[in-house]
């Protein structure tokens, strides 16, 4: 016995090198170099994808942390059905309106009008483009930008619209509008061709999602008792913790939303500017932010906190037309801007009686158009012209559209609660139920 525990020892050292033989032995299984780029991009767009999606998470606590106790539930709703209808919606006809390839049913305007469908189980059969990712990582990523445009809208017609014209609403601009404009950029349509520069959706997306939000905002009308003889009545939200978590959510978020958008991760150059790309936007948020911060002070004598977080919000919105070429100066300045328009833009819809709960609009709206033509501040082969028509076209097509699906909502469905409901809060009226039922209403 004492024999033998000497001797396995030694025979195990004897057989490492067997065993290291047989390893080197086997097949590489290292993916060839035409692989290998596929491989990292289609990873890149994954967790890109779910860094985007983390945002609709985002969105629905500022907003449920924005609008008043007994309007949240509400809110958790609406989110959470605007994102499974984006998803459904963007399957079943807006990848393919989007990004038609050579099949546009009309040449650089309309895509084609058939569902997505991705590569067969592990790609058999098939000759599948290996210079760049798999179908079901593109789709799947491009899938989170259409639901934030959705979600912008959200947070704009709080506390009075209808749960079901407002969910009829989202197929419309998650199967129709946003898919059809973002062709005209993204899908290689007649904007892309003209030179029009929008790395990551600035105009694409969240003026987009600005504009349908004016639109439903101008046909819905205020709040009851926002707007009361001459003066604005600020109405507090409910929970400002809540607000503020949303925010880092989103500023996490922006992360795969910018980042991704590099739309390859094969060489070192790109993963060298998708980290110049995450420095620029976080920049630009702290610069949107801290813009914000100052100017409340100077203006009000006190910080306001929502003030603040939207200042944050504008600056990823500026940063998002071109976060690739700034330095982290410009970005950080690009970003400021971003905040300043917040603070001045929310008292001017209020002189204009337009009452966007959350301040989506100069946000999304406002701030987006200024990202988009701040992009000609960095990027040499952007022309100011041509960023201007762009805007101009993308936002004259999604308020008209956007207008007219309200309007035959209002008519044929109507959009508004009734009075009692609005104030009593959506949560009873349209769900019954509450958010927080072991509290009293506010």
């Amino acid at each position: 016995m004492t024999l033998i525990k000497t001797l396995l020892p030694a025979a195990a050292v004897i057989a490492l090198p067997t065993l290291g033989l047989a390893q080197e032995a086997t097949a590489d299984i290292t993916p060839p170099n035409e692989e290998i780029g596929y491989i990292f991009t289609t990873f890149m767009f994954l967790v890109s994808g779910f860094l985007v999606m983390w945002m609709a998470a985002g969105f629905t606590m500022l907003e449920a942390g924005l609008v008043r106790q007994k309007n949240v539930t509400m809110q958790l709703t609406k989110n959470i059905a605007l994102f499974s209808l984006a998803a459904l919606m963007y399957y079943l006809i807006g990848y393919n309106l989007m990004y038609p390839g050579d099949g546009w049913s009309i040449d650089g305007v309309l895509g084609a009008f058939s569902p997505a469908a991705m590569e067969p189980v592990g790609l058999a059969d098939t000759e599948t483009d290996l210079t760049y990712a798999s179908v079901g990582s593109d789709f799947y990523f491009q899938l989170m930008f259409c639901a934030t445009t959705a979600s912008i809208v959200s947070g704009t017609l709080a506390e009075r619209i209808k749960l079901w014209p407002f969910l009829v609403f989202v197929l419309v601009l998650t199967g129709l509008i946003y898919p059809i404009q973002a062709s005209w950029k993204w899908g290689g349509g007649f904007l892309d061709a003209a030179g029009f520069l929008d790395f990551a959706g600035s105009t694409v997306v969240h003026s987009v999602g600005g504009w349908a939000a004016l639109a439903g905002a101008l046909i819905l009308g205020p709040r009851l008792g926002k707007y009361k003889d001459g003066r604005v009545i600020p109405f507090m939200g409910s929970n400002l913790p809540l607000a503020t978590l949303g925010t880092f959510i989103l500023w996490l978020g922006w992360f795969g939303f910018n980042g991704g958008s590099q739309l390859y991760m094969d060489t070192a150059g790109n993963v060298a500017d998708i980290s110049r790309i995450f420095a620029n936007t976080n920049t630009a948020a702290a610069g949107g932010a801290v813009a914000a911060l100052l100017l409340t002070q100077l203006l009000y004598k006190k910080v306001d906190l929502t003030m603040v977080l939207n200042g944050a919000l504008a600056g990823l919105v500026s940063i998002t037309a071109e976060p690739l070429t700034p330095g982290l100066g410009s970005a950080t300045l690009i970003g400021a801007v971003g905040g300043v328009i917040v603070v001045f833009a929310v008292p001017f819809l209020d002189r204009l009686k337009i009452d966007d709960v959350v301040g989506a609009i100069p946000v999304h709206l406002m701030a987006g158009v200024w990202g988009t033509l701040a992009v000609c501040l960095t990027n040499g082969d952007a022309n100011l012209g041509t960023q201007l028509y762009a805007i101009v076209v993308v936002g004259l097509f999604t308020f008209v559209v956007s207008g007219a699906v309200w309007f035959i909502l209002k008519m044929v469905m109507g959009i508004r609660v009734s009075e009692e409901e609005e104030i009593n809060g959506l949560d009873m009226a349209e769900l019954g139920m509450e958010a927080y039922p072991e509290f009293s209403k506010s």
